[in-house]
């Protein structure tokens, strides 16, 4: 197989994977786009380095981490919503509830914007896509021991982030699952 069919393999088995990361990381959808175009560019640039082929989606994700990281510091921490009048549309909830489900997801966002990308990483990688300790560091490039420890340091950073009103946020450090409260 050539290398130009190579890369389109690995973008259609992996695009979606490296856009909703990025997504979770930027809250963007424009820079989501930008995050996986420059990704997919930086690995057929490097294709030639990787060296174990089973590896390769912690390699393309752990590339979308800097590519995002260098993003973010670009654009200086602005911060862009995901297009809500879109989600409204091709949504089977009422409007109370998609409103409701909106300021959950905002609050979240909020509250992960606030936090160093290294936290923001973690808990996208950990609490959101559910990722194991050891696939978590094999892509940020630390041990399995530092992605636990951080991990519990990002979820008490990220508890005292949210907001006190009760049911907004629900975090479950036992389930590593991230998710709006009902």
């Amino acid at each position: 197989m050539s290398e130009e069919l190579d890369m389109e393999h690995l973008y259609n088995q992996y695009h979606r994977d490296i856009y909703q990361f990025a997504l979770y990381f930027t809250n963007s959808i424009q820079d989501a786009e930008d995050i996986t175009q420059d990704t997919f560019i930086k690995a057929m640039r490097n294709v030639k380095t990787i060296q174990d082929t089973s590896r390769i989606k912690f390699w393309l994700l752990s590339i979308a981490r800097h590519t995002a990281i260098d993003h973010i510091r670009k654009k200086k921490f602005s911060k862009l919503i995901p297009d809500f009048f879109e989600k409204l549309i091709a949504s089977d909830k009422s409007l109370d509830e998609q409103v409701v489900a909106k300021e959950k997801w905002e609050e979240i966002q909020k509250t992960l914007l606030k936090l160093k990308p290294h936290y923001r990483s973690l808990l996208i990688l950990r609490g959101i896509q559910e990722l194991t300790t050891k696939e978590t560091a094999d892509i940020l490039g630390c041990t399995e021991l530092k992605v636990r420890v951080d991990f519990h340091r990002a979820v008490k950073q990220l508890k005292k982030y949210v907001s006190d009103t009760e049911g907004e946020v629900q975090i479950s450090e036992q389930g590593r699952k991230i998710h709006p409260g009902n």
